[in-house]
């Protein structure tokens, strides 16, 4: 898309996001989902604004999917930030400023997303809200998006296993490991690639990429960020932002490796957000002692939902 500005309601315009943006997008994000809070009832929780080089991410991932609207005076009043991966496409974070809520600029930034994602030939389009925020619903489904499954955010320790890395590799066995992720993935989700934000990872160095081998080769990997999230604040976890495994009993020993990369990392734990879709991995990451810590609630576009795969679990985190 052209950074050139465009006309919206009410005189908004807009544009694409750039690595410039970063302060009052963070500004934008911390007010409005801060404001959300409050009108859910939690007046004292104040949302933080997030780490520079997780926006980064963000909006590299994105690329002209990450855009913003302008009022006539230069202030942003809205973002999205709509990402890719193959054939799945998902919308976060998205915010618009609370003073410019119910002027129909909302439904414009969704509306841009989902064509946004069309145009790309994504066969999913989904998004994520919190399960409590009844306003949240009910604007997104009026918009066509029908409620699925819950995510749940599990915390698993770190421990002293051993793991196997993707920054450990030479340059040949590294692009033979990308091709290999990407073949697994292709098996169990066809259409869908994380290649991208597995590279993307890599280059700002925000994290790495937990290989599982067997003796047929690849069984499964695991997208990981150690940087922090919040800006400001000292690293606590590492966060799984993608997941596969071919067979759900090599499941375990996946996040076993995970808890060996925390660990690496000086960690104490791991994040991982589990699809409600996989009643199996869910139990099982019970089983392993992993705590619920969160949830959301997954939503995806009518006629656009996730392919469920017959074996194994792909988990893609909807989240930054």
């Amino acid at each position: 898309m052209s950074a050139a500005l465009k006309p919206g309601p009410r005189g908004v315009r807009l544009r694409q996001l750039v690595r410039e943006d970063i302060g009052p997008l963070n500004q934008l994000f911390a007010d409005a989902f801060s404001d959300r809070y409050r009108r859910d009832g939690l007046a004292g929780v104040r949302v933080p604004p997030l780490n520079p080089v997780i926006w980064r991410y963000a909006i590299d991932d994105a690329g002209d999917g990450a855009v913003c609207w302008e009022d006539v005076d230069g202030r942003m009043v809205a973002f999205n930030v709509t990402h890719q991966s193959g054939t799945e496409g998902w919308m976060g974070p998205l915010a618009v400023r609370p003073e410019w809520q119910g002027t129909g600029l909302g439904k414009q930034v969704v509306t841009r997303g989902v064509e946004f994602l069309r145009s790309r030939g994504c066969t999913v389009i989904g998004l994520e809200t919190m399960p409590r925020t009844m306003d949240n619903i009910g604007f997104y489904s009026r918009l066509g998006f029908v409620p699925a499954r819950m995510t749940v955010t599990f915390a698993i320790e770190a421990t002293p296993a051993r793991c196997s890395l993707l920054s450990r590799l030479d340059a040949v066995d590294t692009d033979a490991a990308l091709r290999a992720c990407a073949e697994l993935l292709q098996r169990m989700q066809p259409g869908v690639d994380f290649t991208r934000e597995i590279q993307l990872t890599r280059k700002l160095g925000i994290g790495d990429t937990v290989l599982l081998y067997g003796p047929g080769g690849l069984e499964g990997f695991a997208l990981c960020h150690e940087a922090a999230l919040i800006e400001g604040r000292p690293r606590d976890e590492v966060r799984v932002l993608k997941l596969a495994v071919g067979d759900l009993a090599q499941l375990t020993p996946l996040l076993s490796a995970v808890g060996g990369y925390a660990r690496d990392c000086g960690m104490v734990r791991a994040a991982v957000r589990v699809q409600g879709d996989y009643p199996d991995a869910y139990q099982r990451l019970v089983a392993a002692g992993g705590r619920v810590r969160w949830t959301d609630l997954r939503m995806t576009l009518a006629g656009s939902a996730e392919r469920i795969p017959e074996r194994g679990a792909v988990f893609s985190n909807w989240e930054i």
